[in-house]
This record gives structure tokens, sequence and C-alpha cells, in this order.
């Protein structure tokens, strides 16, 4: 049987000034539960290029489909449904009083946070940071997290409804060496769990090999598509990057 591509990009371009595009003529496709990592040097429109895959910016050429749809025919419900997006890390205020609870209330809630959190909403929320490993989590004030600390409950936030696709951008920045493997263990523990397709950026190639089923190497267009050791062995990664096979 034909593998079914739960995401196809084709042709994708995108730039915020006309004469200059960010990023032009992006293929590529993957299969349901698999991993995939775009890289790409600062500036290359990685974050850009997944905010177009999650609908929320309008490439000027291309197509994305989602289960063979086009993105153009799918309501923001059904986006959202298929969708859980982790944007890069938010700063939040040390010294603001939000706890873990009330950014789940203020999110999953209609019913205003200075009322409390009911004993349904607490019980749902403890349900989603248990997914994550982060039910200890529940009463620390946001300010206050470590970063692999934030990127669980932002994680856990994506994560109901559940979707088929998590986009993650960058969710290994300011995460500790220990902390990067913890992470991307869990994650592969919740795409086998759920079937999930894993779609993120990282500037952390050494665990690449381990956990990603395909790189894709942007700059400005394409440069290197295939398995991790293919990419990180590649001419185009050591000219981009100056290291090759992912170290100096």
């Amino acid at each position: 049987d034909e593998a079914v591509m739960i995401l196809e990009v084709e042709h994708l371009s995108f730039a915020y000034r006309p004469e200059r595009p960010l990023f032009y003529d992006v293929s590529f496709a993957f299969e349901q539960g698999q991993v995939l990592s775009i890289l790409g040097a600062n500036g290359a429109g990685k974050s850009t290029l997944l905010n177009c895959i999650a609908n929320l910016l309008l490439p000027q050429q291309g197509e994305i489909r989602l289960h063979g749809t086009p993105l153009s025919r799918l309501e923001l419900r059904e986006i959202s449904r298929i969708i859980g997006y982790v944007p890069q890390s938010p700063a939040f205020d040390p010294s603001e009083p939000l706890s873990v609870a009330d950014l789940f209330a203020c999110c999953m809630s209609k019913r205003p946070a200075f009322l409390g959190i009911s004993k349904a909403m607490d019980e749902t929320i403890r349900v989603c940071l248990d997914r994550v490993h982060g039910v200890d989590l529940i009463h620390k004030r946001v300010g206050t997290l470590s970063g692999g600390e934030l990127q669980r409950v932002l994680l856990a936030l994506a994560l109901e409804p559940m979707p088929n696709i998590l986009i993650l951008d960058e969710p290994l920045s300011g995460v500790d060496a220990e902390g990067m493997t913890t992470l991307m263990d869990m994650l592969d523990e919740i795409r086998k769990n759920y079937d999930l397709s894993i779609l993120m950026t990282t500037h952390d190639f050494s665990l690449l090999p381990r956990y990603a089923d395909q790189v894709v190497l942007i700059d400005g267009g394409i440069r290197a598509k295939g398995t991790a050791q293919e990419v990180l062995s590649s001419d185009a990664f050591q000219a981009i990057f100056h290291m090759k096979g992912g170290s100096l």
C-alpha cells in the first residue's frame, strides 16, 4: 500500500518584500507518525515556514495539504484540530502571579480566571499535564519555570485536544543538555502513544540522528533533504554551518 502523506508542502514561496523572497520552491512531505526536522541558519525563514503550515501566514506561491486536502479548503476549526502548534518559548515576567493552572484555564475555559478554577477544569488540566509528566507544575508560577518546564507546559496545551501533527519551533532553545534528551524522549513517547507526526525546527543537531526520520535544510530554497546523517554530512550543511556531521 502506498503511504498516506499527512502533510505535503509543494513549491512554497514566501516574501515579506516582493523583491526578496525569504524562501522559494520549498517542497517536502511526511507520513503519519514520522518526525521531520527543518534546519537553516538564523533568518532562513524556518519560523515563517512553520507559520505558513499552521495557517498563520499566507504564502505567495505553492500549496500545503493536510491528509491530501489543500489548507485553503479546510475550515479553521478543522486545521486547529489537526495541528497543535508550540511557538518559540515566550518570556514571562518572574514577578507575574499567573500560575500554570491559571494559564490553562485562560486558554481552555470561557469562565473568567478570577472566578477560580472549577473541579472539572482542575481534573482536565491534570490530565493534560500528566501527558508530559508535569502534574507537579500545576501550581508553579509560569514566570519561574525553567526552559524545560515551560516547554512541557506549552506542549501540554498544544496536545489538548490531541492533534495529528505537532509543530514545534525551536523546542530545545533555553533547555540544558540533559533536559534536551529528556524532552526529546518524552516527545518520542507521545509520538508512539498517539501516532503523532512531529514537524520541528532546531539548532541542536546532535539529537537528530536518534529522533528524526527526515531532515530538510533550507537556505533560500532546499539545499539538502534526506536522513539526518545524509543532511548533516552534506556539503550544503558544511557550507552553511561551517561544521560537518553536526559538530565543529
